[in-house]
């Protein structure tokens, strides 16, 4: 057993980190959503957030975007020109995806303020990147409505989870303390 733990020790400390941070993370999510009254519907802010981010970025592109609360659901509607379009919902806000890439990088963890500067950078980007995907999602499925199942289930999540991808490997290999130096 002592063999096993000392072979594959990396690896081990890798597993624990990576599911240490992202339960920690979860937890605090959690904690975060239980602010929000439920039996309301009450939608979180960051949900509220990235609503009202959707709709500046969709005003910006001259569409007549409004959003709407919705009464027995925790989302928020966004309409163009009065026709509903999408639901803003909790799992619209990337909060999940964070966790994971934060959890990735930290088992990687090289130095502290490196790997702090890493997190911060990837968590605003993904979200710009989610801010500006649900505008595009909107645009996409006012004027292609017979691919909404497309670029909702497949063409979109594959562009967000494709950059969290490139930013994991960007890290493990120029970034983290075990990168190999390529001089």
């Amino acid at each position: 057993m002592k063999d096993y733990l000392i072979k594959y020790r990396p690896f081990l400390v890798f597993l624990g980190k990576f599911f240490f941070t992202y339960l920690l993370l979860i937890i605090i999510y959690q904690l975060f959503l239980s602010q929000y009254d439920a039996e309301k519907f009450e939608a979180d802010g960051m949900t509220h957030l990235v609503a009202d981010q959707t709709q500046m970025v969709l005003k910006a592109f001259d569409y007549n975007a409004k959003l709407i609360p919705l009464p027995g659901e925790p989302s928020i509607l966004v309409t163009v020109d009065r026709k509903p379009i999408v639901r803003v919902v909790e799992g619209c806000n990337a909060i999940s995806i964070m966790i994971l890439f934060t959890a990735f990088i930290v088992a990687f963890s090289g130095k502290f303020l490196r790997t702090f500067g890493f997190i911060v950078v990837g968590i605003l980007s993904i979200h710009i990147l989610n801010v500006l995907r649900i505008p595009f999602l909107v645009m996409g499925m006012i004027h292609y409505p017979q691919y909404e199942n497309l670029l909702h289930g497949v063409i979109f999540p594959l562009i967000i989870y494709g950059f969290i991808f490139l930013l994991w490997v960007l890290w493990v290999n120029k970034f983290q303390r075990y990168a190999k130096k390529n001089t």
